[in-house]
């Protein structure tokens, strides 16, 4: 909501659902090199629009636009980027001649530190909680990673003692400047949880 409020320079109290999910867009769209023709596609605005709402992104979060250019950079000296926990990607395009494939690799350049690194820290939360579920002699099961998400099948007596383990675990999982939150929700099935 509020990068909805900074992106569309209005007050907090006047952003919609539907100003959110635009918003939404514009951020991950942004970060991953979504030009104004794409973003005007996606949100279904005119690319003047679509324009000015990067502009006005890029005004606000100038950090933003610094990590992005600074990322492309080190890709290009290097020829890789790495994730947070030390992982490598290659990027064999990073200077290709061949426009597409170069800013594939730009994208990609973005793209790895960013969600390679949480798919990193989720991994590491992973082993940690299925070795603490063992360890407490919990019958509890870590089922299934979708995206961001761990969904457990849990024992009912353990409920509360599996979302403290859980939520302490993950969000305990690296130390970083901003603090990492998890929600946790529960439900007979995955459905109800969302």
């Amino acid at each position: 909501a509020r990068t909805a409020a900074e992106v569309f320079q209005l007050l907090p109290a006047m952003i919609t659902p539907e100003m959110r999910r635009h918003a939404k867009v514009v951020n991950f769209g942004i970060i991953y090199g979504m030009s104004p023709f794409r973003l005007s596609k996606e949100l279904g605005i005119s690319q003047k629009m679509a324009k000015l709402y990067i502009e006005n992104y890029f005004r606000r979060y100038k950090g933003i636009k610094r990590f992005i250019e600074e990322t492309i950079e080190g890709a290009r000296k290097e020829g890789r980027v790495t994730t947070l926990l030390g992982r490598d990607r290659c990027l064999p395009d990073i200077s290709s001649k061949n426009r597409t494939a170069r800013e594939f690799a730009e994208r990609t350049a973005v793209n790895t530190p960013l969600q390679g690194s949480a798919a990193d820290l989720i991994k590491v939360a992973m082993i940690r909680i299925h070795q603490a579920l063992g360890q407490k002699g919990l019958q509890s099961k870590m089922l299934l990673q979708v995206h961001d998400e761990l969904v457990f099948e849990v024992h009912p007596d353990e409920l509360r003692r599996v979302e403290k383990l859980v939520t302490e675990t993950m969000e305990g999982v690296y130390s970083l400047r901003v603090p990492l939150r998890v929600d946790v929700n529960t439900g007979r099935n995955w459905a109800e949880t969302h």
